[in-house]
């Protein structure tokens, strides 16, 4: 039919290549956002003092 959505994964096949190529780079991508994230939580922390790890009183 006209209307039906064509689905991406019906029509590209890759090659094992791509795939291991695929894999690595969304490991890497991964790590980057990993490391980002812990970047922005050690700059609040220390933007915050070391007093926001203490209980309150």
């Amino acid at each position: 039919m006209m209307n039906d959505p064509i689905r991406i994964e019906d029509r590209i096949t890759l090659t094992p290549a791509q795939m291991k190529s695929r894999k690595a780079r969304n490991i890497a991508i991964g790590i980057a956002v990993g490391f980002f994230a812990l970047i922005f939580y050690a700059v609040t922390i220390v933007k915050l003092g070391p007093g926001i790890l203490r209980p309150p009183s």
